[in-house]
């Protein structure tokens, strides 16, 4: 590795200059690399460790596992559903969610509409779910066909697709103000 085939010390023998010498050695360097590499993998580990605590026991209960969650749907005909059940009016739906979150304000409410329904009713449902007082809302979406979501719990990753970029249209000319100059190329 680090051996000199070319003549040693850098003094030409035939004219009995001093030439500098154009080789690297490395085999210090990787000498000093595999030292650090062997200090590091014996030091990480003591790293992450933290402080050692010995814990007190207690009594008190496992916290209790999640809720399902509350469900809001709007359907393609803009009936209002809470969980399964038809909601006739919006005064009716926030009398129902208040009393929903007097029960638990942390629980987790669900809005599901469908892609036909406008983006304001949408907004609206969420506002009366916020105005009942629950304090955690979030939108539901299915995952487009064709692109990779999070995988289920347990189940196998799927294949990967390969990716193709979307065709792209020409650009249509478009007309010049009036009173500017164009120029073509």
């Amino acid at each position: 590795m680090g051996a000199s085939l070319g003549g040693g010390s850098g003094w030409d023998t035939e004219d009995g200059e001093f030439r500098p010498v154009s080789d690297i050695n490395v085999t210090p360097l990787v000498d000093v690399m595999l030292v650090l590499l062997i200090i590091f993998m014996v030091a990480a580990p003591m790293m992450t460790v933290g402080v050692p605590v010995q814990l007190p026991k207690t009594a008190a209960a496992k916290p209790a596992e999640e809720k399902k969650p509350t469900v809001v749907s709007i359907d393609k005909d803009g009936k209002v559903f809470l969980a399964e059940e038809e909601i006739p009016n919006d005064e009716a739906l926030l009398s129902r969610l208040t009393t929903l979150a007097n029960e638990d304000k942390e629980q987790v409410v669900l809005v599901r509409g469908d892609r036909t329904i406008p983006y304001g009713r949408i907004m609206e449902i969420m506002g009366q779910v916020s105005n009942a007082g629950f304090l955690k809302v979030s939108l539901i979406a299915e995952a487009a066909k064709g692109l990779p979501g999070p995988p289920a719990p347990g189940a196998p990753a799927p294949a990967e697709a390969p990716a193709s970029p979307a065709p792209v249209a020409p650009a249509a000319p478009t007309p010049a103000a009036p009173g500017a100059a164009s120029r073509t190329p």
